[in-house]
């Protein structure tokens, strides 16, 4: 297994990074870690949106509780504030307990949390048990995005993080038709899909590796196959005296991907309910509907990885494409154009996330990468709870859903002009 990356303050690291005597890891081991963290990075996803397409269902079946209207799309979104509240402490537990251990421990306390809504009857009680699925994902997704950064640096990082996105994308495009065929048999039917994650604690228990963050380096694990890489480990140089969390490098970077998260979900949340609107009512054809609009965001992944390794210079027309996507969605006439409308904002989402995650990573030592990560997760999880909020505000201000998006589309406008005009003064996105 390689080293992790070296504890160097932000700008060294970056240097290191682009250096050319980075090393890729390759080997056995390399790849069945990969697979692991891909899988557990798509557990929060199949949180976020396998009981989206039944939520009017959900809707209906609990018609007489007050304050449903809010309630129901709070059970698709209550993880978000969970996993954005607490993501920070999770990646400061990961810092000291171990990444792996806590890793497999919040996987299996996934499943049992996630199926409860089987055996509930409450919707009050269904929300709660959504927040506890929150505090795990919370763990969850730190962990293996932590251990990206951990095992991987420079280009070989970077390709990882957007193949995260991709992962994500792909599953929550499984999960979206997953949840619709499901929810055919009745709203409650998705939430066993929660129990998949049984299959993956064992695996990761026995085969991921240990990090020794004492010393920055590690052996292969005598569970694992060994990694192989171009040339020798790297040694790490001595930690310099008086390192300090980046907390002002990072807040900019965070600012952002609460508003980036925001006007990346909105499609996520609303799509089912502006396809109800338009006579689109079956559960089946509103989870196809939503995945090929997922299928966009993968598109946005791949570009990422050929856009090189600048994400400031190009973020500004990636708020556009989320702006303009808005746009459609507003105007559109009919399901169909709706669908492309969707297309367009995510294809701009596969490209802003893992822009934003490379940023936050790149201002990160080894010892302070749990906790930054989780300041990240916590912030893109935050809007994304706060985006039905939003957009039921937007909503009761303006008179419709669709003239919400509107409002959306034109702060996504102001946001692309903001970034661009910061951009070529020459002025940091995230005062690096």
């Amino acid at each position: 297994m390689p080293a992790p990356v070296p504890p160097l303050p932000s700008p060294p690291l970056a240097a290191v990074e682009d250096a050319p005597s980075e090393q890729p890891v390759s080997g056995a081991g390399h790849r069945l870690r990969i697979t692991l963290l891909m899988a557990g990075s798509c557990l929060p996803i199949l949180g976020a949106v396998l009981i989206a397409p039944v939520l009017p269902r959900m809707r209906d079946h609990f018609a007489g509780t007050p304050g449903v209207e809010a309630l129901v799309p709070m059970a698709l979104t209550i993880p978000a504030l969970s996993l954005a509240l607490l993501a920070p402490i999770a990646g400061i537990v990961a810092d000291r307990l171990g990444r792996e251990r806590l890793l497999v421990i919040a996987t299996v306390l996934y499943a049992v949390v996630g199926t409860a809504p089987l055996w509930l009857d409450s919707l009050g009680a269904i929300v709660a048990s959504r927040a506890l699925v929150g505090v795990v994902e919370a763990a969850i997704m730190t962990c293996c995005t932590t251990l990206i950064g951990d095992h991987y640096s420079g280009r070989q990082r970077d390709r990882y993080l957007a193949m995260q996105t991709m992962c994500a994308a792909i599953s929550a495009t499984a999960f979206f038709v997953l949840g619709g065929a499901a929810g055919s048999a009745g709203w409650r039917t998705p939430f066993w899909a929660y129990a998949v994650s049984l299959l993956l604690a064992p695996a990761m228990a026995a085969f991921l590796p240990r990090p020794r963050p004492t010393d920055n380096t590690t052996a292969p694990s005598p569970t694992t196959p060994a990694d192989t890489t171009t040339a020798p480990t790297p040694t790490t140089p001595p930690e310099p005296a008086g390192r300090s969390f980046p907390w002002r490098p990072l807040a900019g970077t965070c600012a952002l991907t609460v508003f980036g998260a925001v006007l990346f979900y909105t499609v996520q949340v609303e799509m089912a309910f502006l396809l109800d609107d338009m006579g689109v009512t079956d559960p089946g054809m509103i989870g196809l509907a939503i995945a090929a609009s997922s299928i966009a965001t993968v598109i946005g992944a791949v570009v990422f990885t050929r856009l090189g390794r600048t994400p400031d210079t190009w973020l500004p027309a990636v708020f556009a494409l989320c702006a303009l996507g808005f746009a459609v969605m507003w105007l559109a006439p009919d399901p169909v154009v709706l669908t492309v409308g969707a297309v367009i904002n995510c294809f701009g989402g596969g490209i802003m996330l893992p822009s934003l995650l490379t940023l936050a990573l790149s201002k990160l030592d080894y010892a302070d990468r749990g906790r930054g990560t989780g300041l990240w997760t916590g912030s893109f999880f935050i809007g994304q709870f706060i985006c039905p909020l939003v957009v039921l505000a937007l909503t009761s201000a303006v008179g419709s859903p669709a003239g919400a998006l509107g409002v959306l589309a034109v702060a996504g406008s102001v946001g692309a002009i903001g970034l661009g005009l910061a951009a070529r003064r020459h002025v940091p996105l995230t005062a690096r």
